[in-house]
């Protein structure tokens, strides 16, 4: 657990806090801190250190982004913003520096689509007003019901807490999803995590440990000193590339939405479906109105195989899209043309 006294803070003054993404989910990423003191052992953000130069380690720093306020907000009405892309925008930290909020603050009224993405309950703070933004979404990240796991892989607030702002922010009429991520093979029961928080989160999102960059070492020498038994098979999945692993959860969790009449979207990387014409499409499938349960296994770079799509249209499509240069143009096109009419695109 990280020790908040120790964290080093400082303010930095940034010319802008609206930088444009290219996440296939938004067009723009709002990261009010730099660093993030939950400190995630598997956080893939930990790669920023290589461009601002902070020498602590990874959840040991926060810079927080002093703006001038944003102009002219109006401009960027339809456009979709997400906060949180590699920073959490609810750290601890927010209680004091409030940027998160004068980020809100900001763009009330703006007509952006706006999503959050956090580990914090004090996202609730904000309920009264994230609800003035047209039809906003609040992502937590839970991986675990195991709070002793949680401890050994964050300094985040607890899996319960996590919950119940879930429930309170549903409550209040704000749409919620759940990031089942990353699976930990052999750890994360993805099923339990569904059954407790199914009756108020509208999307549930599910994503697979990818073992890549400078925290590999630290999991798998964790799985050796705490979970030996998983050695064979963390071996199997992270050195020998054997998918097999996931292929049978994603077996599972179609067969889980089929008896439950779940929508069930399975994909390798969201840019695939929603490019066309050169250009990313500035809306997502999360966007959709009047879809109650979404669920999306992302497989990334570590699992590639079939995407089945099923958005109960009057055509239904089942793609196969193994990689990107395997992705057959026209099944791909009459699919975007399919999700554009759903988007009201067409």
């Amino acid at each position: 657990m990280i020790d908040l006294k120790k964290v080093v803070i400082k303010e930095k003054k940034v010319d802008t806090i609206l930088t444009k993404s290219n996440l296939p989910i938004a067009g723009y990423s709002i990261n009010p801190y730099v660093g993030c003191p939950f400190g995630c052992e598997y956080c893939y953000a930990t790669f920023m250190k290589r461009f601002t130069g902070h020498k602590e380690d990874w959840g040991m720093f926060l810079d927080v982004k002093m703006w001038d306020k944003i102009k002219n907000p109006e401009k960027y009405k339809g456009k979709t913003m997400i906060v949180g892309s590699v920073t959490d925008g609810y750290n601890y930290f927010e209680a004091k520096y409030k940027r998160t909020r004068a980020f809100l603050e900001e763009m009330q009224g703006s007509g952006i689509n706006l999503i959050i993405t956090t580990k914090s309950n004090l996202v609730t703070r904000d309920i009264d007003l994230i609800k003035t933004y047209p039809n906003p979404l609040v992502a937590w990240s839970i991986n675990t019901l195991d709070e002793e796991f949680k401890k050994d892989m964050d300094s985040a607030p607890t899996i319960k807490s996590r919950i119940e702002a879930m429930k309170q922010v549903h409550d209040a009429g704000i749409r919620t999803t759940c990031f089942i991520s990353p699976i930990f093979p052999g750890i994360t029961d993805v099923f339990t995590i569904i059954e407790e928080i199914k009756d108020f989160c509208d999307y549930i999102w599910l994503e697979n440990l990818n073992l890549r960059g400078t925290f590999k070492p630290t999991i798998i020498n964790y799985i050796k000193e705490k979970h030996p038994e998983l050695n064979d098979l963390y071996n199997k999945i992270y050195t020998k590339k054997d998918m097999s692993y996931w292929e049978r959860l994603d077996k599972k969790v179609q067969e889980y939405a089929d008896k439950d009449g779940f929508m069930y979207v399975m994909y390798n990387d969201t840019k695939y479906l929603l490019y066309e014409n050169d250009k990313f499409i500035d809306s997502t499938i999360p966007l959709i109105e009047g879809v109650k349960e979404f669920y999306v296994y992302a497989g990334w770079n570590n699992y590639h195989t079939n995407a089945y799509v099923n958005l109960n249209l009057e055509e239904n499509y089942i793609g196969n899209m193994t990689n990107k240069n395997d992705i057959d143009l026209d099944d791909l096109n009459r699919y975007i043309h399919s999700l554009n009419k759903i988007l009201g695109y067409e």
